[in-house]
């Protein structure tokens, strides 16, 4: 299994170990984090989660093969496969939720910051949301959260042309907390996970929920809009002359369209 899970010290870790695919996501993996999440959720003795990558490498997104072979939303709604059930989970988690991002986080590897409660950068992150050039959409509520965080124009950017960026724009548009050495990222995250176990866990899960209660409706709403979109482009022809060419290496060509 390329997720690896444990709990110490009041904190649940969820690790995306894969390094020889550059953490990139299987439908597999998503139905593992769902599995950790809600073991999470059902342990009284669990205060925090911590997501977190490996050195130099957070997660590359989906695995392309994998999408190929199986794609979200095939033969039944996008929100029941593991995909979605991911989306879901993570959204909804009533616990404090904290991620270490270390080198490149790209698609899904920025997208699922916007649900985290304490975000933390090595200086070597690199984030993207390279949808569009798949010939996709965003997903993960992200056409709604990132325009707030960023406001519409740099959101265009991120979105619409997927330019990349860096950690320290992440902390700047409000994403991330703070930027770390990428030596000291995961055990600085760890302690602020830990700072949990000596607050009351009630008090927490009820700010919480009360902090996301304006949203929650239209985060869902989003999400679920997103995703039927989603389905509906990973089989359009644009998508599939962009995967195509990522599979061969070549630059895809959408003069056609």
């Amino acid at each position: 299994m390329s997720i690896k899970t444990g709990i110490h010290n009041g904190v649940a870790s969820i690790e995306i170990a894969r390094p020889e695919k550059k953490n990139a996501l299987t439908l597999a993996m998503y139905d593992a984090m769902s599995d950790a999440l809600d073991a999470a959720r059902d342990d009284a003795t669990v205060r925090a989660v911590l997501f977190s990558g490996q050195p130099g490498i957070f997660t590359s997104g989906n695995d392309i093969e994998d999408f190929i072979a199986r794609p979200p939303g095939q033969g039944s709604p996008m929100l029941e496969s593991p995909v979605g059930r991911f989306l879901m989970t993570l959204s909804n988690f009533d616990k404090p939720v904290v991620a270490a991002v270390t080198g490149a986080a790209i698609g899904i590897g920025t997208t699922l910051l916007l649900h985290c409660d304490l975000v933390y950068v090595a200086d070597d992150a690199r984030l993207a949301m390279p949808f569009i050039s798949l010939g996709l959409v965003p997903e993960f509520a992200s056409s709604l959260l990132v325009p707030q965080l960023m406001g519409m124009r740099r959101a265009a950017e991120k979105l619409l042309l997927g330019d990349p960026f860096t950690a320290e724009q992440a902390v700047e548009c409000g994403i991330a907390n703070a930027v770390l050495p990428a030596g000291e990222l995961l055990n600085h995250a760890r302690r602020m996970a830990e700072r949990f176990n000596a607050l009351p866990p009630g008090a927490v899960r009820e700010s919480k929920r009360l902090m996301r209660a304006p949203q929650r409706e239209l985060i869902a709403a989003t999400i679920r809009s997103e995703g039927e979109l989603f389905a509906s482009r990973l089989r359009s022809p644009e998508a599939l002359e962009a995967l195509q060419a990522f599979m061969q290496k070549r630059k895809p060509d959408f003069s056609k369209f």
